[in-house]
Parts: C-alpha cells; sequence; structure tokens
C-alpha cells in the first residue's frame, strides 16, 4: 500500500466504528432488539451456550432489550473492561432472565433472576467482569449455581 492510502486507514477504522456505534443507538431508539452481535461458545458443565456478546457500551446498555425470546441453549455475555460491581435491570426486556455474575476465571459468583420490565437493580457479589444472562430457570435446571464453573479462553 502506499504511504497516502495508509494514512487514510485510521480514520476509515474510525469512520466503521462510529456507523456501527449510530446504528446501535438507532435500533435501541426505534426499540429494535440488537441481533447481530459477534458470537462465543461458552461450556456449563456438558451443556453448551451460544452466546452473543455485548463488549462495548452501547451493546450492553442495549442488552437484551426488545427481544421478544431467546432460544434456551442462547445467551448474552457482557463484557467489562474492568472487574467491577455489575448492576442490571429489565428496563424494555420483555423475556424473563438469570444473570450470572462471573469472576474473571468463569466461575459463577451469584445469580439473580430478574422479571421482564421491572428496573429494580441486581447486582454482583463481588467485582466482576463478566455478566451472562440465560432465560430464566436455565441455570436451575441443569443444577448450576454460585462456584460452578462455565469454560472459554475469555476465562482466566
Amino acid at each position: 500500500m502506499t504511504s497516502a492510502l495508509l494514512s487514510f486507514l485510521p480514520l476509515m477504522r474510525c469512520l466503521v466504528a462510529t456507523a456501527f456505534g449510530l446504528a446501535a443507538m438507532a435500533a435501541l431508539a426505534q426499540g429494535s432488539p440488537q441481533m447481530n452481535l459477534p458470537r462465543v461458545n461458552l461450556q456449563a458443565g456438558m451443556y453448551r451456550i451460544d452466546a452473543q456478546v455485548a463488549a462495548a457500551p452501547h451493546e450492553r446498555q442495549t442488552g437484551l432489550m426488545f427481544r421478544q425470546d431467546m432460544p434456551p441453549h442462547e445467551g448474552m455475555l457482557f463484557v467489562f473492561e474492568q472487574p467491577g460491581v455489575q448492576c442490571f435491570w429489565m428496563k424494555n426486556t420483555l423475556i424473563p432472565l438469570t444473570a450470572a455474575f462471573l469472576a474473571d476465571d468463569g466461575t459463577i459468583v451469584n445469580l439473580a433472576d430478574m422479571k421482564p420490565l421491572d428496573e429494580s437493580s441486581h447486582c454482583s457479589a463481588k467485582p466482576v467482569r463478566y455478566v451472562l444472562e440465560m432465560n430464566q430457570g436455565w441455570f436451575a435446571q441443569r443444577h448450576l449455581k454460585a462456584g460452578a464453573k462455565l469454560r472459554n479462553a475469555l476465562f482466566k
């Protein structure tokens, strides 16, 4: 590549990132679920989870809002830059969920069942970097509770 073309690459990356951010904000404003986030496979014992990854602030803010349903083996993994006490609510979220607050190594710190459209806060018992939302009852039906460990290369 020529040096002139190489000098435009950072600008192009910035424009593409801005366009994706604006598209996500437009979806939120229109009440549309975000369905095209990157995905990762997680293992919880013998169970496989296909999780959308919400890593950017606007993706985490939207989360599973406006979804009418979610297949039983799917969820959403929220990834934060650093550990902190993470609190979640169900504003504009139409399906009952369970949030698993996960330590850096994938261990479930605590679980919280959350009701649709309820704006009460549900928080991690200690600082965490990851939160996995699944259909309510998914963890209980599989006898997974605090102390169980999820596996993926993300977890140290």
